[in-house]
């Protein structure tokens, strides 16, 4: 009685996973409208390991982006960060980009970007302590001036 239980669930769960994968959600990357002049090449590196995926339209989607409910939160992530600071859609006004400067350094020093969750799946993405001073100092002489149209 208590094996045909538990394959009753485990079916039901199979289904539930199946049905699931059929809830649409969108990945996009939509058009870059401005690109960041990068002081170094360091720099961009950085910026792309630790940065990018969430806050650009450049987002490389990997395959457990596609895999439901997890894709759920990584779409979600990926909003969040662009509504936050999207670094494909920067103002060119000189004051807009000092205050994103100021941001970027706050939440690189504070330890809150990248955050903690993007880690097991982007190991790359933790800086040593050397590479952050690198990549806020790198980001606030990128944004000194104005990022290219596109």
């Amino acid at each position: 009685m208590a094996i045909k239980v538990v394959l009753v669930v485990v079916a039901a769960l199979l289904v539930g996973f199946v049905a699931i994968q059929f809830v649409p959600v969108q990945r996009t990357n939509p058009p870059i409208v401005t690109q960041l002049d990068w002081d170094s090449v360091q720099t961009q590196a950085l910026a792309q390991r630790a940065c990018m995926d969430c806050h650009s339209n450049e987002t490389k989607w990997p395959w457990y982006s596609y895999v439901a409910p997890v894709s759920w939160l990584v779409v979600v992530d990926v909003e969040r960060g662009r509504r936050e600071l999207n670094f494909s859609q920067l103002s060119t006004n000189a004051n807009g980009l000092g205050r994103v400067s100021q941001r970027v350094q706050r939440a690189i020093q504070s330890g809150n970007m990248p955050p903690a969750q993007y880690f097991p799946t982007h190991p790359d993405a933790q800086l040593t302590a050397d590479e952050k001073q690198a990549l806020i100092a790198g980001m606030q002489k990128t944004l000194s001036k104005p990022p290219l149209s596109k």
